[in-house]
Protein backbone atom coordinates (compact mmCIF):
# COMPACT_ATOMS: atom_id res chain seq x y z
CA UNK A 1 0.00 0.00 0.00
CA UNK A 2 1.55 3.71 -0.79
CA UNK A 3 0.47 6.20 1.76
CA UNK A 4 0.24 9.25 -0.39
CA UNK A 5 -1.06 11.90 1.88
CA UNK A 6 -0.78 13.01 5.00
CA UNK A 7 -2.85 15.02 7.60
CA UNK A 8 -1.74 16.95 10.24
CA UNK A 9 -4.13 16.62 13.14
CA UNK A 10 -5.69 19.92 14.48
CA UNK A 11 -7.71 21.51 17.46
CA UNK A 12 -11.03 21.60 14.84
CA UNK A 13 -11.06 17.98 13.99
CA UNK A 14 -11.26 16.76 17.35
CA UNK A 15 -14.89 14.92 18.89
CA UNK A 16 -16.08 15.77 22.26
CA UNK A 17 -13.32 13.15 23.90
CA UNK A 18 -10.04 15.27 22.34
CA UNK A 19 -9.66 12.49 19.60
CA UNK A 20 -9.93 12.58 15.89
CA UNK A 21 -13.41 13.09 15.21
CA UNK A 22 -14.50 9.46 12.76
CA UNK A 23 -16.23 12.01 10.74
CA UNK A 24 -13.18 14.00 9.39
CA UNK A 25 -11.71 11.16 9.13
CA UNK A 26 -14.12 9.63 6.92
CA UNK A 27 -13.99 12.58 4.68
CA UNK A 28 -10.30 12.32 4.71
CA UNK A 29 -10.45 9.23 2.88
CA UNK A 30 -13.19 9.82 0.65
CA UNK A 31 -10.92 12.90 -0.43
CA UNK A 32 -7.71 10.34 -0.89
CA UNK A 33 -9.75 7.66 -2.73
CA UNK A 34 -11.75 10.71 -5.22
CA UNK A 35 -8.34 11.99 -6.15
CA UNK A 36 -6.70 8.38 -6.32
CA UNK A 37 -9.43 7.37 -8.84
CA UNK A 38 -9.19 10.53 -11.03
CA UNK A 39 -5.66 10.35 -11.39
CA UNK A 40 -6.25 6.81 -12.32
CA UNK A 41 -8.88 6.97 -14.55
CA UNK A 42 -7.66 10.07 -16.06
CA UNK A 43 -11.22 11.61 -15.60
CA UNK A 44 -12.04 14.32 -12.99
CA UNK A 45 -16.22 12.94 -13.41
CA UNK A 46 -15.47 10.30 -10.37
CA UNK A 47 -17.80 9.35 -7.64
CA UNK A 48 -18.17 7.20 -4.34
CA UNK A 49 -20.65 4.49 -4.99
CA UNK A 50 -19.83 2.39 -1.66
CA UNK A 51 -17.56 2.33 1.58
CA UNK A 52 -17.84 -1.13 3.46
CA UNK A 53 -17.45 -1.52 7.51
CA UNK A 54 -15.22 0.64 8.85
CA UNK A 55 -12.99 -0.58 11.33
CA UNK A 56 -11.60 1.95 13.96
CA UNK A 57 -8.64 0.32 15.49
CA UNK A 58 -6.69 3.73 17.54
CA UNK A 59 -7.12 6.85 18.08
CA UNK A 60 -5.52 10.07 16.99
CA UNK A 61 -5.06 13.07 19.04
CA UNK A 62 -4.19 16.80 18.48
CA UNK A 63 -0.34 17.30 16.97
CA UNK A 64 -0.53 13.94 15.23
CA UNK A 65 0.59 13.35 12.03
CA UNK A 66 -1.53 10.61 10.19
CA UNK A 67 -0.80 9.58 6.43
CA UNK A 68 -3.57 8.00 4.44
CA UNK A 69 -2.97 4.37 2.18
CA UNK A 70 -4.73 3.60 -0.63
CA UNK A 71 -4.53 0.47 -2.86
CA UNK A 72 -6.56 -0.72 -5.83
CA UNK A 73 -8.13 -4.11 -5.66
CA UNK A 74 -9.73 -4.59 -8.84
CA UNK A 75 -10.57 -2.61 -11.89
CA UNK A 76 -14.54 -2.97 -12.79
CA UNK A 77 -15.79 -1.90 -16.10
CA UNK A 78 -16.91 1.45 -15.08
CA UNK A 79 -15.07 1.75 -11.01
CA UNK A 80 -12.33 0.99 -9.48
CA UNK A 81 -12.30 -0.79 -6.17
CA UNK A 82 -9.96 0.55 -3.67
CA UNK A 83 -8.78 -0.43 0.15
CA UNK A 84 -7.70 1.98 2.45
CA UNK A 85 -6.04 2.17 5.65
CA UNK A 86 -4.95 5.37 8.10
CA UNK A 87 -1.70 5.58 10.36
CA UNK A 88 0.23 7.50 12.68
CA UNK A 89 2.92 8.95 10.72
CA UNK A 90 5.22 8.45 13.76
CA UNK A 91 3.95 5.49 15.50
CA UNK A 92 3.16 3.05 12.11
CA UNK A 93 -0.51 2.70 14.64
CA UNK A 94 -3.02 1.60 12.43
CA UNK A 95 -6.22 3.79 13.32
CA UNK A 96 -8.58 3.02 10.77
CA UNK A 97 -9.10 0.70 7.78
CA UNK A 98 -11.31 0.41 5.08
CA UNK A 99 -11.76 -3.44 3.08
CA UNK A 100 -13.41 -1.97 0.13
CA UNK A 101 -14.12 1.63 -1.12
CA UNK A 102 -16.20 1.28 -5.53
CA UNK A 103 -16.00 4.96 -6.66
CA UNK A 104 -17.29 5.04 -10.23
CA UNK A 105 -16.20 6.94 -13.72
CA UNK A 106 -18.99 8.85 -14.91
CA UNK A 107 -19.70 10.03 -18.39
CA UNK A 108 -20.66 13.78 -19.44
CA UNK A 109 -24.61 12.62 -18.91
CA UNK A 110 -23.16 11.80 -15.08
CA UNK A 111 -24.00 8.07 -15.86
CA UNK A 112 -22.10 5.74 -15.22
CA UNK A 113 -19.17 5.10 -18.13
CA UNK A 114 -16.78 2.20 -18.94
CA UNK A 115 -12.98 3.73 -18.26
CA UNK A 116 -10.85 1.11 -20.03
CA UNK A 117 -8.61 0.41 -17.29
CA UNK A 118 -7.30 -3.09 -16.37
CA UNK A 119 -3.57 -2.09 -14.01
CA UNK A 120 -2.05 0.73 -12.21
CA UNK A 121 -0.53 3.44 -13.92
CA UNK A 122 1.86 6.31 -13.08
CA UNK A 123 1.69 9.19 -14.07
CA UNK A 124 5.69 8.90 -14.93
CA UNK A 125 4.81 6.10 -16.96
CA UNK A 126 2.17 7.86 -19.08
CA UNK A 127 4.66 11.04 -19.62
CA UNK A 128 7.31 9.55 -21.01
CA UNK A 129 10.84 10.07 -20.04
CA UNK A 130 11.67 13.71 -19.29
Amino acid sequence: MRFHTRKWVKPEDLNANGTLFGGRLLAWIDEEAALYSIIQLENTKVVTKFMSEINFMSSAEQGDIVEIGIAVEKFGKSSLTLKCEVRNKMTRETIIRVANIIMVNLGEDGKSKPHGKTEIEFVKNRLGDE
